[in-house]
């Protein structure tokens, strides 16, 4: 066997024993946007001794080395890059294609596979899966929370539940309503003592006399806020994101901000402020144009988005 050289190589130029199929580009692909074999093993659910036995087989297979091995990960080298390229260009028409056959599915049955973000999926979501399953219960609703925004058109989901002020044109649906943010206190906090039932304050009261969880992890637009307007004396403590923040909250520690609907869930939580208008974000429930006439899509769209609109037209201030 020849050596792995670094050589470009494109598909259709490989001999037949040397061609490869849509799976090892798969694994390409992954290694490539991950640049590590552990991030391809969770993008793929495999293991990392798979990906690694992968990568070796598709360079013995084409006799070329496909990525360079370094400290920082693993990087293409110019074979691999011309093999990830054109790959890309099979998962777009394999996408489309599967996005065009599914579009016209009118069964009640089989997967919705759904986004959002984990503190939605964790406080405001699950009431809206119950609705929805009392309804449909031959489908299954998987549900994905990620970091990382998830692609539709690589049909990675078939719904996204967004807080984004920008909605890709890709992507059809509606939005639900807003994402109210207030500052949140504990009832039972030192801190509180002095405080009037039902009283609200101005945030420059809050950040000055009071104090304050911050966040060090969660979306950056919160940090940002936080660092913006409490002053560092007043930070007893950080969260990586919201339900931490609240858990510390429940201490008596101190106060912070939190979604309407996270306190909502909370007894015991009491409103400091009116809602912040600086981060206040629309809530989009989102499919992939090809799939808007999916029956179970939309069965789920219009169910559960009905569910989650009238969970957001909900208000809270204290218990």
């Amino acid at each position: 066997m020849h050596s792995p050289s670094t050589s470009t190589i494109s598909i259709s130029d490989a001999p037949d024993a040397a061609r490869l199929d849509w799976d090892d580009l798969r694994y390409l692909l992954a290694v490539a946007r991950g640049s590590s074999l552990s991030a391809a093993a969770r993008v793929l659910k495999v293991t990392h001794s798979t990906v690694l036995r992968r990568v070796e087989a598709m360079e013995a297979k084409l006799a070329v080395r496909l990525f360079e091995r370094l400290r920082t990960g693993y990087v293409c080298t110019e074979a691999g890059e011309n093999l990830r390229r054109a790959a890309e260009q099979c998962e777009s028409l394999i996408a489309q294609a599967e996005r065009e056959i599914i579009g016209g599915d009118t069964r009640l049955t089989g997967h919705v596979r759904v986004t959002t973000a984990h503190v939605v999926a964790m406080y405001l979501l699950p009431a809206a899966l119950a609705k929805f399953h009392a309804r449909h219960s031959q489908i299954e609703v998987e549900v994905r929370t990620a970091r990382a925004r998830v692609d539709l058109a690589r049909r990675e989901a078939d719904v996204a539940i967004r807080m984004s002020a920008e909605v890709p044109d890709s992507l059809v649906g509606r939005q639900l309503g807003q994402i109210r943010i207030r500052v949140y206190g504990w009832h039972e906090a030192p801190c509180m003592a002095r405080l009037k039932p039902h009283t609200l304050l101005p945030l420059e009261a809050l950040t000055q006399d009071f104090p304050w969880i911050g966040f060090d992890g969660q979306d950056r637009t919160y940090d940002r806020w936080v660092d913006a307007h409490v002053p560092a004396q007043v930070v007893v403590a950080r969260a990586d994101h919201f339900p931490s923040a609240t858990a510390l909250i429940r201490t008596g520690m101190g106060v912070s901000i939190l979604p309407e609907f996270v306190a909502r869930d909370v007894p015991g939580l009491r409103a400091l402020s009116e809602p912040i208008a600086a981060l206040q974000s629309p809530l989009w429930m989102l499919t992939h144009v090809d799939l808007r006439n999916t029956a179970r899509v939309r069965a789920f769209m219009q169910i559960a988005g009905n569910a989650l609109q009238a969970a957001l037209q909900q208000d809270f201030t204290e218990e």
